[in-house]
C-alpha cells in the first residue's frame, strides 16, 4: 500500500510545485517580496538555528486565506490576513519545534505504522465525510474501497496520507509520553465534584471604598516607581491612532432586490425542467460551503436556522421547491429531500443581495474617482478634497492595535492593519474593496503600543494603589461593624449603620456570584463560615465584605461515587491535554527564534515606494 501511495506522488507533487511556484511568484509580482532585499532563501524566522523560509509561510498563509474565502464566500479583510498570517507562522514555528524535540527523543515512525494508520484509522476530515459514512456513521468498507479506487490515486490522497501519518504519528508518540503520568486521586476527585456541586447563599454588607475620601489616601512616587517596575507586562497596551473615514457604500436598492429574485425564480424553473438541484447549486450558489455538496444543509432539528428560513423549510413537503424565501443573507431556494418527525433533510440554492450591473458599474467609477484624488497620498489634503469633489462626509474613530475598527457601531475593515503597518500620519491608505462599500482612511495620529512611559502610566498606577489602601482603610470601620452585627444581628446593625443588607442566591465555589465575584476570599468564607455565624470583614477585590451564611446544601457523596468513573476519565484526559498545552507552550517560550517578519515588511514597503 505504501508503495501505491508512492507512486501516486507525482499527482500531488505537480500540485504542489503549482502551487508554490505560482505563490511565490504572485507575492514577487505583487511587490510581497520586494526587489532585492529578500528572496526565496530568506528566512521569515530561525528557530533553534534552523531556518524556516519566507516562501513557505507566504504558501501556508495563502493555503489558510483560501481556505476561509471558500468557508466564507466572501473577500477577507487585512485584519484577517494578518490572524492568518499569524496562525501560519506560529504553526511553523511549531512543527520545526516539534520535529527537533523527535529528533531529540529519538521518535520515528515505521513504512508499516503508517500503513496500518491509513488504512483503519482515516483522518476526522475523511471520516467525517458524507460520502463515507451509512446512516450517519462511518463506513469501515466503504472506506476501504475508497483507498483502493482509482479516484483516489488519480486526487493524490494515498500520498496525502503518507504525509498526514508521517507528521501525526510522531506527534502522538510525543503527546503519549508528555502526558503518561497525568493522574488524579479519589479525595481531588471529592475535592472537584464539591466545588461543582457544594452550594450557599448568604446575606452581606458591603462597605465600599468610595466611602473613603481621596485626600484621606497618600500614594508617594516611590510606591509608584515600585508598581511600575513590577507589573511592566501588565501595563504594556496596543497603539491606537485616529483615522478619518470615506466609505462609499454598495447600496442595494428595491430594483437590485427584485432582480436577485428573478434570477433566483429562473433558477427554480431550470430545475422545474428537468435539471437537477445538485448541479444547479454546485454552479450557481453563492454559500460556497454547501454548494460543494448539492446545496446540502445536513439533517437536523428545529433551531437550526434563522427564523424566515426555518419558517419556510418546515412549511415545505418533501421533494417540493420552495419560492423565493428572503432573509438576511439573501434569496433562498429550497428543498427538502427527507422529513422524519422534527427532523429535515434540506437543501438550499443562496443568491445573494447585490447592485444590479448598472449600479455596481456607478459605484464603481465614484470609487475610482476616489481613488484617483488620494489613494496611497502622504498631502493629507488630498483626502479633504476626495470628499468635497465626491460630497462625501469623513467619519472618525479610533484604531486599536490588533483590533478590527468600528465606528459607531459599524464594522470598518482593513483600516486598523493598515493602520500599525507603519503608515504615517497624514497619509492615506490603498481603496479598500469591502463586499459592502469602498473605503479610504487617512491617519491623523498615532500612539504606539508597547510599555508607556512612567509618566505616562503614572495616574492609572496611582488609581491601582489608592484602591488598595482604601480596602486597607475600610478594615477598622469593617471590623467595628462585625462586631456590632454579632452582637445585635446584621440586619439591626446595618440599620443603625445605615447600610443595606443584600442576599445573594445558591452558588458554588466555582460559579461565586457577580456581587462577590469568584475564587476569592468572600466566596471561601462562605463555604467555611457555620451557619447563622457573623464573618470576619473579607475582601472582594472592589468591596470589604461582612457576612452570614443562611443555607448551605452539601455534595452527595452517593451521586458522586455513582458518576465517579466516569468524572475520571474526564478529569484524566483534561490533565493530559493540560499537559500537552503546557509542554507546547514551554517549548515556545523556551525556544529562541528570530521573528523577521517586521524586517520582510519594511523591506517590502520600501520597495513598492
Amino acid at each position: 500500500m505504501l508503495q501505491s501511495m508512492r507512486s501516486a506522488a507525482k499527482y500531488i507533487w505537480v500540485f504542489l510545485v503549482i502551487f508554490f511556484v505560482g505563490g511565490f511568484l504572485l507575492a514577487e509580482t505583487s511587490g510581497l517580496l520586494g526587489v532585492s532585499q529578500v528572496t526565496t532563501n530568506t528566512a521569515v524566522a530561525t528557530v533553534n538555528g534552523e531556518d524556516i523560509p519566507v516562501t513557505a509561510w507566504y504558501t501556508a498563509t495563502q493555503q489558510v486565506e483560501q481556505e476561509e474565502v471558500q468557508r466564507s464566500g466572501r473577500s477577507i479583510t487585512l485584519e484577517e490576513r494578518d490572524r492568518m498570517g499569524n496562525q501560519a507562522f506560529e504553526q511553523l514555528i511549531r512543527d520545526a519545534l516539534l520535529r527537533q524535540e523527535f529528533r531529540r527523543r529519538g521518535i520515528s515512525v515505521t513504512d508499516e505504522e503508517i500503513t496500518e494508520a491509513a488504512r483503519y484509522n482515516p483522518p476526522p476530515q475523511l471520516a467525517g465525510s458524507p460520502e463515507l459514512q451509512t446512516n450517519g456513521q462511518f463506513d469501515q468498507e466503504k472506506y476501504q474501497r475508497f483507498l483502493t479506487s482509482p479516484v483516489a490515486r488519480q486526487e493524490g490522497l494515498l500520498v496525502q496520507l503518507e504525509q498526514y501519518y508521517r507528521n501525526m504519528i510522531p506527534q502522538q508518540k510525543l503527546f503519549e509520553q508528555v502526558s503518561a503520568d497525568a493522574y488524579i486521586t479519589d479525595p481531588q476527585l471529592w475535592a472537584s465534584y464539591k466545588d461543582l456541586n457544594d452550594s450557599a447563599q448568604v446575606s452581606f454588607v458591603g462597605l465600599d471604598p468610595a466611602r473613603i475620601a481621596d485626600a484621606s489616601v497618600t500614594v508617594n512616587n516611590n510606591e509608584v516607581k515600585d508598581y511600575y517596575d513590577k507589573h511592566k507586562k501588565e501595563l504594556e497596551a496596543p497603539g491606537r491612532a485616529m483615522v478619518s473615514v470615506l466609505i462609499i457604500p454598495r447600496s442595494v436598492g428595491p430594483a437590485d432586490s427584485a432582480a436577485v429574485r428573478t434570477r433566483l425564480l429562473q433558477l427554480r424553473d431550470r430545475i422545474q425542467k428537468g435539471e437537477k438541484f445538485e448541479d444547479v447549486a454546485r454552479s450557481e450558489s453563492q454559500d460556497s460551503v454547501s454548494a460543494l455538496d448539492g446545496g446540502s444543509l445536513g439533517r437536523g432539528p428545529h433551531g437550526r436556522f434563522v427564523p424566515d428560513f426555518e419558517t419556510a423549510a418546515f412549511a415545505l413537503k418533501t421533494g417540493e421547491l420552495s419560492p423565493p424565501v428572503l432573509t438576511q443573507f439573501g434569496y433562498h431556494l429550497m428543498r427538502v429531500d427527507e422529513r422524519k418527525g422534527d427532523t429535515l433533510a434540506i437543501r438550499h440554492i443562496l443568491l445573494k443581495l447585490q447592485q444590479s450591473e448598472a449600479n455596481a458599474a456607478a459605484t464603481d467609477r465614484r470609487a475610482d474617482s476616489l481613488a484617483r484624488i488620494a489613494a496611497t497620498s502622504e498631502d493629507p489634503k488630498k483626502f479633504d478634497e476626495a470628499a468635497r469633489v465626491l460630497k462625501l462626509t469623513p467619519v472618525k474613530g479610533q484604531a486599536v492595535e490588533g483590533q478590527p475598527l468600528t465606528i459607531n457601531g459599524q464594522f470598518v475593515p482593513s483600516v486598523s492593519s493598515w493602520v500599525f503597518k507603519g503608515a504615517r500620519k497624514g497619509e492615506t491608505s490603498d481603496l479598500f474593496d469591502w463586499d459592502d462599500a469602498y473605503i479610504l482612511a487617512r491617519l491623523d495620529s498615532v500612539t504606539p503600543g508597547g510599555l508607556p512611559s512612567l509618566e505616562a502610566a503614572t495616574k492609572s498606577i496611582r488609581e491601582v494603589l489608592m484602591l488598595r489602601k482604601k480596602l486597607d482603610a475600610l478594615q477598622k470601620p469593617a471590623t467595628e461593624f462585625a462586631r456590632a452585627a454579632m452582637a445585635a444581628g446584621l440586619e439591626n446593625a446595618a440599620a443603625k449603620g445605615n447600610v443595606k443588607v443584600a442576599q445573594s442566591g445558591m452558588f458554588t465555589r466555582a460559579t461565586g456570584i457577580p456581587e462577590l465575584g469568584r475564587a476569592n476570599e468572600a466566596v471561601g468564607a462562605a463555604f467555611s463560615l457555620p451557619l447563622g455565624q457573623i464573618s470576619a470583614p473579607v475582601k472582594t477585590g472592589a468591596l470589604v465584605v461582612v457576612m452570614r451564611v443562611d443555607r448551605r446544601i452539601m455534595a452527595d457523596s452517593a451521586k458522586w461515587g455513582a458518576q465517579k468513573s466516569q468524572q475520571k476519565a474526564q478529569v484524566v484526559n483534561g490533565l493530559r491535554q493540560q499537559k500537552i498545552r503546557d509542554f507546547l507552550s514551554n517549548l515556545r517560550e523556551s525556544a529562541t527564534v528570530k521573528d523577521n517578519r517586521k524586517k520582510i515588511e519594511l523591506a517590502q514597503r520600501k520597495a513598492t515606494q
